[in-house]
């Protein structure tokens, strides 16, 4: 215990943040998308702050998945293998939790990620692969949302049940639990059997946050499959009481037993409370962490002008102290390093002085990527009245055969717009990637149905290096958008009384009118205006929608 007590401090972590999945870094592939990435900076910022948390997920051997496209657009998913112990320590603790009777013995690996300021925040990743399992026990923590529902389950098990039994195995006392969606929802059953069956004090322990206003993004299990796999029936009967009577909503159990609950916007908690009537939410806006979404040209900048802006972000209020020549620069320089590589992938030929959009993230159909193309005369009209170039990235998860059909759909606009409007597709978005793309284009353009999007964070990270964002009026970007001043809406606002169908058409007006009459010739021909929304995009929108100021705000309010 003396090496955990120089990890987690001589009065131990307060708050475990559990995650099923957590972006850290490119070569720890245990993230598939916004989720883990908002998880991964949690932890950053908790550094950076130093915060006493610990971080709890499941280690996921073979990462999500690497993706490979054919010259179709075809998607093909392969084991992204990687080597914990290249990465992390193996620590000599060990918990059992129980799969259909079965004893499933649980470890642990150790990463600490430390900040710049030299604070440390340690995160536990949950392994089953230990020589005494069964084989098919060795696999559950192999694959993140990998396998069917009951592989799901019996992760959330591992996760839930199994990461309280690890922090208390490694004597780590907690006040408070905070539930990063639902996946971690069944720790509230393993805190009842610690606290004596009484929900009031489990409720004191815990924060549940839930990040999805669509129905299937909430874990639902048949009762069939949770008798079977959880065993006991008075466990059963405690998961029917606050989980659902005729299924196991992982949401419901999580909300049932927090004291806390909250969306990550201020639209998504009115939304939230929509879904699940008689609760109350609060809301925290999600947050990026500056500096890691910074590109190193506006870091450069950054550290020259506004020393300091690393650990506090709000700092970057004061970019109009750096010259607007300067601005442009760095930008150039990220632009440059962006179309050299996609030209490198794909061999597209764009150039450095046309004007660049980028939509990169999980490809689902409510975050509609091919929408853009709906019109393909009105969107050449739009090249007529100055040349575009489209830069896309993104998975589709295995299972969804819609996503990858849009993808299929992207390469035949690209091959029907040859030789007018350049179009790439950059395969196996990540992390590294994903920094280039979002300080490399010139206009951030995002899509969603409304209300779908709960929140969304890629538009932030765009803001933090000077990137004018285009979006729908949806999650964060409904408090982020000051029209023509901090970028551009698509369409009406949330509130207005049309339907779905008078709201798409108005969308797709909208989208091709600004592109084609402002923010073309303001690109092309008015370029210090164009300059000064990119000054606007750091001064008011990365100095706020940072994850130093969410922590800021799960302290106050959640944490206490």
């Amino acid at each position: 215990m003396d090496n955990m007590n120089n990890v987690f401090g001589t009065k131990g972590r307060k708050i475990a943040y559990f995650s099923m999945e957590i972006g850290l870094k490119n070569e720890i592939p245990t993230y598939s998308g916004g989720l883990g990435i908002l998880a991964g900076d949690t932890i950053r910022a908790s550094a950076d702050l130093g915060l006493p948390l610990i971080a709890v997920t499941l280690i996921n051997k073979r990462g999500y998945f690497m993706q490979k496209l054919d010259a179709a657009g075809r998607q093909s998913e392969h084991p992204h293998e990687w080597s914990p112990s290249d990465h992390m320590q193996l620590l000599p603790e060990e918990v059992t939790v129980q799969i259909q009777n079965r004893d499933v013995k649980v470890r642990a690996w150790l990463y600490e990620h430390q900040s710049h300021t030299e604070e440390t925040v340690p995160v536990i990743f949950l392994d089953t692969d230990v020589e005494a399992n069964t084989p098919e026990d060795r696999q559950i923590t192999y694959s993140l949302y990998g396998g069917d529902r009951k592989y799901r389950l019996e992760q959330e098990i591992v996760l839930g049940i199994g990461g309280v039994r690890m922090l208390n195995s490694l004597e780590c006392p907690i006040t408070k639990y905070h539930m990063n969606e639902g996946h971690s929802s069944l720790l509230a059953l393993e805190l009842l059997h610690l606290n004596d069956m009484d929900p009031d004090k489990v409720k004191e322990l815990c924060v549940f946050t839930t990040h999805t206003p669509i129905e299937s993004g909430h874990d639902v299990f048949s009762h069939d499959l949770v008798l079977e796999l959880i065993g006991s029936n008075d466990d059963f009967d405690i998961l029917k009481k606050y989980g659902g009577e005729t299924e196991l909503n992982m949401t419901l159990l999580g909300m049932n037993l927090s004291n806390y609950v909250n969306g990550v916007a201020k639209r998504h908690r009115q939304i939230s409370e929509k879904m699940f009537p008689g609760y109350k939410f609060y809301s925290i806006t999600n947050g990026v962490h500056s500096h890691t979404w910074v590109c190193p040209h506006f870091r450069k900048l950054y550290d020259k002008y506004l020393p300091g802006w690393a650990n506090e972000p709000e700092l970057l209020v004061r970019v109009r102290s750096i010259p607007d020549n300067e601005i442009w620069d760095a930008h150039r320089l990220a632009k440059k390093e962006l179309i050299d590589h996609v030209n490198n992938e794909c061999g597209t030929d764009m150039a450095y002085d046309i004007l660049t959009i980028g939509f990169a993230r999980r490809i689902t159909e409510y975050k509609r990527p091919t929408f853009i193309f709906s019109d393909l005369n009105r969107l050449r009209k739009v090249n007529e009245a100055g040349k575009i170039q489209l830069v896309f990235a993104g998975k589709a998860h295995p299972m969804d055969i819609q996503g990858k059909m849009l993808i299929e759909k992207i390469f035949g606009c690209i091959k029907e717009l040859k030789g007018e409007i350049k179009i790439a597709f950059l395969e196996n978005y990540n992390m590294d990637l994903s920094l280039k793309i979002v300080s490399g284009v010139d206009i951030w353009l995002n899509t969603p149905k409304k209300p779908l999007e709960a929140s969304g964070t890629s538009g932030m990270k765009a803001a933090h290096n000077g990137v004018v964002n285009f979006s729908v009026l949806d999650g964060w970007w409904i408090e982020g958008c000051v029209e023509g001043v901090t970028g551009y809406s698509i369409g009406p606002k949330p509130d207005a009384d049309k339907s779905a169908e008078q709201v798409e058409v108005m969308e797709l007006d909208d989208l091709y009118n600004k592109l084609e009459y402002i923010m073309i010739p303001k690109y092309y021909h008015r370029k210090d205006e164009w300059i000064n929304l990119m000054n606007n995009s750091i001064e008011m929108i990365a100095y706020y929608f940072n994850s130093h100021r969410m922590m800021h705000r799960y302290v106050t309010e959640a944490y206490l």
